[in-house]
């Protein structure tokens, strides 16, 4: 199937999952993972109606710009950001989705100071505590999102994890349902720049079951694309 009919596909199944937990599929925001993917790949997804397109490298990200390729969608930075690109994603995205120290937060701050923009980003969450993986431990979430009050350029927008890439289906659930929670009893509190909008979990082989977790936002490639080479 093509990149059309494979987002139409999706947004029957995505559907039916937030069917099955009280949500409706519009709830659910599709951020195309476009790593690798070329622009007139990423403008057939644009065109058939994804919600956002979600780049994990830098460089990727600046020569789709040049080519045009996102245009008709949000943009995400959904990788690692390093400091030193930090300049090249501040202001030419609408949403940084794996901030996970202060470092980060402060360098985003200065360059969106300096633009004189507020820069959406999202907190990156290891729920799974891999040590593979990026992002603040769970129970030190309450004093990192203390922190954001200084950083008035930045306004954290949600939470964001990635899960270990051998977690079985059970596993998986129970990391969603424990990023969920965390989620829900951050968004109960009071905290300077930071609104709970979004959960960002779930990827092209576990998003269903993300989305039955109480994902809001989920990052597809492979499913909307094809298999990478």
């Amino acid at each position: 199937m093509g990149i059309r009919e494979n987002i139409a596909r999706l947004r029957e199944e995505i559907d039916r999952a937030a069917s099955l937990c009280g949500r409706r599929g519009s709830d659910i925001t599709l951020v195309a993972a476009t790593k690798t993917q070329s622009p007139s790949a990423v403008r057939a997804a644009v065109e058939a109606g994804v919600d956002a397109c979600g780049e994990n490298r830098v460089q990727e990200l600046t020569e789709k710009l040049e080519a045009r390729a996102y245009a008709g969608a949000p943009l995400q930075i959904i990788g690692q950001l390093q400091k030193n690109k930090i300049r090249k994603v501040v202001g030419a995205v609408d949403l940084i989705q794996s901030v996970d120290s202060p470092a980060l937060f402060s360098a985003i701050d200065r360059v969106a100071g300096e633009l004189g923009i507020v820069q959406d980003v999202l907190v990156q969450v290891n729920i799974g505590k891999d040590p593979d993986k990026f992002g603040v431990h769970a129970p030190e979430l309450d004093e990192f999102l203390r922190q954001v009050a200084q950083w008035p350029h930045v306004r954290v927008r949600g939470l964001m994890t990635m899960l270990p890439l051998e977690a079985a289906q059970a596993e998986t659930r129970a990391l969603f349902a424990r990023m969920n929670e965390v989620f829900v009893d951050i968004r109960g509190k009071k905290y300077d720049n930071v609104n709970m909008d979004f959960l960002s979990m779930g990827m092209s082989g576990d998003f269903f079951d993300a989305i039955l977790e109480g994902a809001n936002m989920i990052r597809l490639g492979s499913t909307i694309f094809g298999s990478r080479d």
